[in-house]
């Protein structure tokens, strides 16, 4: 048969000894996924421009529903790419600079 499944492997290629972790991998691939899309990157930049913003500003600023807005902020914050705030009855969404550190991090690693 085929070989068991592993939750690490080991690189080949010139690289000795560089371990990889399958669950580490697939976060890292979800939370790519999240921020390589058009509608989200717009929705980043919108809120790196205002701070913090409700759903309701996101997808009148952007020309939206509001359920695909809801939905394509439900797939940043799962990713943590942003993080929510309630005042009141508003929630606010603002981002996570700290996740938005470490995407960067791992997209210089890939390039490297």
């Amino acid at each position: 048969m085929g070989k068991p499944k592993s939750d690490s492997a080991v690189l080949s290629g010139g690289i000795s000894g560089s371990d990889l972790d399958y669950g580490d991998l697939r976060k890292a691939v979800l939370v790519l996924r999240a921020v390589n899309h058009d509608l989200r990157q717009q929705m980043i930049s919108l809120l790196i421009e205002n701070g913090k913003m409700t759903v309701t500003d996101i997808y009148i600023k952007l020309r939206l529903e509001q359920s695909v807005a809801s939905q394509h902020l439900a797939i940043l914050r799962r990713s943590s790419v942003v993080g929510t705030e309630r005042d009141g009855k508003y929630i606010y969404y603002s981002l996570n600079p700290e996740r938005l550190e470490q995407i960067s991090r791992l997209v210089d690693e890939l390039a490297d």
